[in-house]
């Protein structure tokens, strides 16, 4: 059976995507986007069937094999004394590595360690950096396999401690073997304000891509010392509407970013696995980070 076309933001009404977009935030529960999608259900497509449209395909939009022999992937649990007290990620090597490597810490959104988080560190360690990517949901029994059951569980973290689980977990990475010592750290919605969060956090860090993330605490972004690339989506009024703020903190404190808001583009564009993706917008945003990573965390010279 040929595959159906992929459908695109464009598809849907933006009245449905901004029903989506306060359900997958917490704002709406599964009824009240059911209840409000009804609307614009039409011919044989029901509300349930929008819903399930726009909810992630991962295994359509795999592109790296989680036993892919040019890499070696595990699980590992650390200590982390001030959160939960043991922490869990997924660490991602190149199999035949030569030379230590710069590390990137790659950041969730909101449903703990998904496999699209997962493959995302997989294309970083092809890329040649050593990807760790923990599991904010570890402490309540990981990622559950299912979008909805991931949601509900995330909103019962204590987030002061998982926001020192994520800080453990960058010590972890910063100290492991075959690491250059330089780092970086990319996230993507909840990841990406989670990045915002270690890069004031962090003096270390040389490198910082939050992809539409909220932004730290503002009396804080003193403290940043990485090179930002700020991501942003061109409808996202939830997020852009703290940009301004935010920016005019960066520039007050000479930190060196960059902003990147491509046009026509919807919160989680970046997500492959869902018809918010727009393809040319993410394949961009990708090329900037990776141009950053490679300036900023491999030795030249």
């Amino acid at each position: 059976m040929p595959t159906p076309p992929r459908q695109r933001a464009s598809d849907f009404d933006p009245e449905v995507l901004q029903l989506f977009d306060q359900y997958v935030h917490g704002i709406i529960d599964r009824r009240g986007f059911l209840t409000g999608a009804a609307r614009f259900a039409v011919g044989a497509t029901t509300a349930a069937g929008l819903l399930a449209a726009l909810s992630p395909q991962f295994a359509s939009a795999q592109q790296v094999k989680p036993d892919d022999k040019r890499l070696s992937a595990k699980f590992v649990e650390f200590p982390s004394p001030k959160g939960y007290g043991k922490a869990r990620g997924y660490l991602v090597k190149p199999a035949n590595a030569k030379g230590p490597l710069p590390q990137v810490l790659v950041v969730h959104e909101n449903r703990g360690l998904n496999p699209h988080i997962e493959d995302i560190a997989r294309r970083l360690a092809l890329d040649g950096f050593i990807a760790f990517a923990p599991d904010a949901l570890f402490p309540l029994g990981g990622y559950p396999g299912d979008e909805d059951k991931a949601r509900a569980e995330f909103a019962k973290l204590d987030q002061a401690k998982t926001r020192e689980d994520f800080l453990a977990a960058a010590d972890l990475l910063a100290h492991v073997e075959g690491g250059s010592g330089r780092m970086g750290a990319v996230g993507f919605c909840y990841g990406g304000g989670m990045v915002n969060f270690l890069a004031t956090r962090l003096p270390h860090l040389a490198a910082a891509a939050p992809f539409y993330g909220s932004p730290p605490a503002l009396e804080d972004v003193p403290k940043i010392k990485a090179e930002m690339l700020v991501v942003l989506a061109a409808n996202d009024e939830r997020i852009n509407t703290a940009w301004p703020a935010y920016e005019a903190a960066l520039k007050a404190a000479g930190v060196k970013y960059t902003l990147y808001q491509p046009a026509d583009t919807q919160h989680g564009f970046n997500n492959d696995t869902t018809p918010r993706y727009d393809e040319a917008a993410a394949k961009e945003a990708w090329r900037r980070t990776m141009a950053l990573f490679d300036r900023t965390l491999r030795a030249h010279g």
